[in-house]
């Protein structure tokens, strides 16, 4: 059982604390080489220090910023192995999935059904609104955005999961020793963490409830699948196409994209609707092709700590 993998008495919460604060600190240090390219252009080149968040994603290139942005996740990768291996004698493995080994054929699913549907919404709007969008298309600046996209999106994507749907989600389990507080915590924390996004002073508080809603659909599909693949590949599409389909003056990701919306952004149905009817028809999706059961146990359900001869081998 996923969740269970973590659930060890010598697993004691304050370890995921100091683990977090860990992580965070290894994220900081990735943040290293976009302060010195700020300091270099500041006090080299004589430019004006940027004094916003949004002035910082404005500063530089957009490719160049994007690239400067996703290293830090490198970093915070790289924190997370040390603490899961050195801190809580864990694998990667028993934070990613229940499986002897990670089903990539689950990750490339979930991507490509994800993704399907991220290209065919985004065409539909543009065709249905065409005075929102506007033509963005270089072929030079996005050939690079793929290259960077897809080498580090990825990558930044997976930490978040490995945070929150990995090594938090077996935290809180440690902690609760049941499964909705996990779910419901590492949902609540995960939206938080994204309240300095640009989108959410441009269209308000009311985007969170897209961001927590995200985050409880993520932590549904870990919970019932039993690991992370599923959650990966579609966390993965979404950042990945859409900073390669669309950008905005409000969006987190400044890039050289296809389309730049510049319509005025609002908390329309885009905001609720993947919550309270595009969700639902995933985890159908999902439930009906791995043929999820006894959903209350698996979400709600009490945990026991396992015994030694049940802790899943390391490969």
């Amino acid at each position: 059982m996923f969740i269970e993998q973590g659930v060890k008495s010598e697993n004691k919460f304050w370890k995921y604390i100091l683990g977090s604060v860990v992580i965070i600190c290894a994220s900081f240090l990735g943040q290293a080489p976009l302060l010195i390219a700020l300091f270099y252009e500041t006090l080299v080149k004589g430019k004006p220090y940027p004094t916003t968040n949004d002035d910082i994603m404005r500063f530089f290139e957009p490719n160049l910023t994007l690239f400067l942005i996703l290293i830090s996740f490198v970093f915070a990768m790289l924190g997370i192995f040390f603490v899961v291996k050195y801190l809580h004698n864990q694998t990667m493995l028993s934070i990613t999935t229940s499986r002897l080994k990670v089903d990539w054929s689950r990750v490339l699913f979930s991507f490509s059904l994800w993704s399907i549907f991220t290209i065919l919404s985004t065409v539909l709007f543009y065709f249905s609104n065409p005075s929102d969008f506007v033509i963005n298309f270089k072929p030079i600046p996005f050939v690079i955005l793929v290259i960077i996209g897809t080498l580090l999106i990825p990558i930044q994507t997976s930490t978040e999961e490995y945070i929150f749907r990995g090594y938090l989600m077996q935290g809180f389990a440690n902690l609760a020793k049941n499964k909705w507080f996990p779910l419901i915590m590492t949902s609540v924390i995960f939206g938080a963490m994204h309240i300095s996004n640009p989108e959410v002073s441009k269209i308000g508080d009311i985007v969170l409830v897209y961001y927590i809603g995200t985050g409880l659909l993520l932590g549904i599909i870990t919970l019932m699948d039993e690991g992370m693949e599923l959650a990966l590949g579609f966390h993965a599409a979404n950042n990945l196409v859409s900073a390669l389909l669309v950008t905005s003056d409000w969006s987190a990701f400044q890039t050289h994209s296809i389309f730049k919306d510049i319509s005025e952004p609002s908390a329309g149905l885009d905001v609720i609707l993947p919550v309270v009817l595009i969700y639902p028809i995933l985890l159908f999706i999902f439930s009906k092709k791995y043929n999820w059961t006894n959903w209350k146990e698996k979400l709600t359900g009490k945990i026991e700590e396992p015994t030694p001869n049940n802790h899943l081998k390391s490969i």
